[in-house]
């Protein structure tokens, strides 16, 4: 495990993908995680790394997009 984390960090940095914070319920094996990333494509990538994927053997993942009210706000501009 020790040595996924520090695979992942370095990775992380590769693909410009930052973690903000993780949470684990051991008992179920379910990850919290807050990433900031450049775009969904360089988070994809991270998580297409066979180090990262290999993680996915004992965790569940469930990813979810967020946005800033004032990126929603820019994206609402654009598409009128």
């Amino acid at each position: 495990m020790m040595e996924t984390a520090e695979k992942s960090d370095g990775l992380m940095k590769k693909h410009g993908v930052k973690l903000l914070g993780e949470w684990t319920v051991p008992n179920e094996h379910l990850d919290f995680g807050v990433y900031e990333a450049p775009s969904l494509d360089a988070f994809t990538k991270l998580g297409m790394e066979p180090a990262i994927m290999a993680l996915s053997e004992f965790l569940t993942y469930e990813i979810k997009i967020a946005m800033s009210s004032e990126e929603v706000e820019q994206m609402l501009k654009h598409a009128r």
